[in-house]
């Protein structure tokens, strides 16, 4: 099994522990493509939720310019509440996992077809 497809394996485990859902593995898989080589990189493949300024990032770089989505206080809602279901507690959170429960959340799917 390649690194990328143990990292996979390891955000479908969070995806069903933290929230509960069942992750569509093919999407999970695009998902952690399209990091490219921050999936790799033990800072750049995690979230810390408690950095607005990083969550600014996650709401800028992705849901703005990745998802095509407009500038509204409900995009920072958003992405509090996906940290809130993670866990507060929980130290690493993976950016694959945010970014598909993001994804999943706005239904963007087609941005990765």
């Amino acid at each position: 099994m390649s690194k990328r497809d143990e990292l996979i394996e390891k955000y479908a485990e969070d995806i069903k522990s933290k929230f509960g859902q069942t992750p569509d593995m093919d999407l999970l898989t695009k998902v952690a493509i399209g990091l490219g080589p921050a999936i790799y990189n033990l800072d750049a493949s995690k979230v810390s939720g408690s950095d607005e300024k990083e969550l600014e990032t996650v709401k800028n770089n992705f849901l703005i310019k990745k998802l095509g989505l407009a500038e509204t206080p409900a995009l920072m809602e958003s992405v509090n509440s996906v940290i809130d279901a993670y866990g507060k507690s929980e130290k690493n959170k993976h950016r694959a996992v945010i970014y598909y429960m993001l994804t999943k959340h706005f239904g963007k799917e087609s941005v990765y077809n």
